[in-house]
């Protein structure tokens, strides 16, 4: 009788708990707030790449991939500098108790060494040296150009995200806000001649594709200064990529420029 009784309960409790998934399984726990799975774990710096660069390459904030690193401002990097794309891992805790002392022995006599030795040569370092006084925030923003948008920000579509603007090539393209340039060039795949647009401690703006860059690594831009020319680099089409970053996250520049009429 207490055999039955029990196999009773067990289908009983079985029946309850597919009744409460309504015969559907259970979704996987999620990862969110994990890192980027598809981002590796390390960069070796190339000739060209500039701390804000490379953290906009991997969709990182600039200042969390430098305290990363223990780089400090003016983020000076290095070619072939190994940069770290993760937080580093917990160190394991370290065993309380003391190492045996090594057995002590009789320094040997130091021997005479004539040769003569080099220092190498320093490194050039990647990045201009910092000097502008960043603002607290952007006040204002303002369009780069006054093409057409070709392609709307989607937070969901893979890859570089920002808005697509179409217009003319050689057409003159503006800083839409006041600030330095971090970077210049056309190292990053996919955005053909890309220049980068340091605003604040919080904002960057980039501009891609563009035919001509007018401006270098280090200067000093006004709002609506021109930075270029456009053009179709890295497309088939002419056109301005461009985008916003906030703190290293992509956001619809829309909600930042000011109203069409």
């Amino acid at each position: 009788m207490r055999r039955v009784l029990s196999q009773f309960v067990r289908l009983l409790l079985l029946a309850v708990l597919l009744g409460g998934c309504g015969g559907r399984a259970l979704a996987p726990v999620g990862v969110r707030g994990e890192p980027d799975l598809d981002r590796p774990s390390y960069h070796s710096v190339e000739r060209g790449e500039s701390l804000y660069s490379i953290a906009w390459k991997y969709g990182l904030d600039y200042q969390q991939l430098a305290s990363w690193n223990g780089i400090g401002s003016p983020y000076t990097i290095y070619v072939n500098q190994r940069l770290r794309l993760r937080p580093a891992a917990p160190s394991a805790r370290a065993d309380s108790r003391p190492a045996p002392a090594p057995a002590s022995r009789p320094a040997p006599a130091p021997e005479r060494d004539i040769r003569v030795r080099s220092s190498p040569a320093p490194r050039a370092p990647t990045t201009a040296p910092d000097r502008y006084s960043y603002p607290d925030r952007v006040s204002t923003w303002r369009w780069p150009v006054q093409g057409r948008i070709l392609r709307p920000f989607d937070p969901n579509s893979p890859g570089k995200k920002g808005i697509t603007i179409s217009g003319e090539k050689g057409e003159k393209i503006r800083a839409a806000a006041a600030g330095r340039i971090v970077y210049s060039g056309s190292g990053l795949v996919g955005y053909g001649r890309l220049i980068i647009v340091k605003h604040s401690e919080d904002y960057l703006s980039a501009y891609g594709h563009n035919d001509k860059l007018l401006v270098s690594e280090g200067d000093v831009v006004k709002a609506g200064q021109v930075l270029a020319l456009m053009g179709s680099s890295g497309t088939s089409r002419t056109q301005l990529h461009f985008e916003i970053r906030r703190k290293g996250k992509p956001v619809d520049p829309l909600q930042y420029l000011p109203r069409r009429h």
